[in-house]
């Protein structure tokens, strides 16, 4: 039973299904094309490395990667993959940012940044991320633009799937004074009930820009998507590259 949620909670119940999961992006070569021409020499470090979708086949192109989360289940099935036992992983808040040495790319995709769940940590995060670029290197952040329009009266209700013998809910509330969602993907199926929490802090990315500028960073390039599209008002996501101040 969950009893609060915490930066543990999301990974460790939804390692075992993570790779599977319908939602979960199929862009693994258009996010490692445009990482590479990033990344320069290396190493490169990735916030919330999960199952390793982006970080292996980064890898198998001879970079130096290495990872933090906070999920050890998220790390475990990592390490089960061909590759996987050999990168270097730090289990904790990227946060903290509690890791040694400076990389040529630090990188964040699939709105993981909005997992950090105060203003004040994701300044931290920032800051830190700073602290461990080498002097030419890249932030990449991938997240979505907040749409408030997907609620109403606070909440949303969602049908993601509906088969025979399967039924997936997401049902979420948001709070607009703390920029938080709080949501649960129910799955009803014939083996029972399975419930994954996950909560998010957003940020618009203006606001993105100012923790950038607060650590010292400038926003380089913003894209709509992995294969460089213009952003624009009417944009879902974005990917934005940040470098250090000039």
């Amino acid at each position: 039973m969950i009893h609060a949620y915490d930066i543990t909670t999301y990974g460790e119940r939804i390692a075992e299904v993570y790779d599977q999961w319908p939602g979960v992006p199929q862009n693994t070569e258009a996010v490692v094309t445009c990482l590479t021409r990033l990344a320069g020499r290396g190493p490169v470090l990735e916030l919330g490395i999960g199952t390793g979708r982006i970080a292996l086949p980064l890898a198998q192109r001879s970079f130096s990667v290495h990872g933090i989360d906070a999920s050890p289940a998220m790390v475990a099935q990592l390490q089960a993959k061909p590759g996987g036992a050999h990168l270097p992983v730090t289990i904790g808040d990227f946060a903290d940012m509690a890791v040694e040495g400076r990389f040529t790319l630090i990188f964040v995709v699939f709105n993981t940044f909005f997992g950090v769940l105060s203003q004040d940590d994701q300044v931290r995060c920032f800051r830190g991320v700073a602290q461990h670029l080498t002097d030419d290197g890249a932030f990449v952040l991938e997240a979505f633009v907040p749409d408030l329009t997907r609620f109403d009266r606070g909440q949303r209700v969602q049908a993601r799937e509906v088969e025979p013998g399967l039924v997936h809910l997401e049902v979420s509330v948001h709070d607009p004074v703390q920029q938080r969602v709080m949501g649960q993907h129910i799955v009803l199926s014939d083996q029972g009930i399975r419930l994954y929490p996950v909560q998010l802090r957003y940020a618009w990315p203006s606001e993105l820009d100012l923790r950038a500028r607060l650590a010292g960073l400038q926003l380089q390039h913003r894209w709509a998507g992995w294969a460089q599209e213009s952003f624009t008002a009417t944009s879902g996501s974005h990917v934005s590259v940040s470098r250090r101040a000039t």
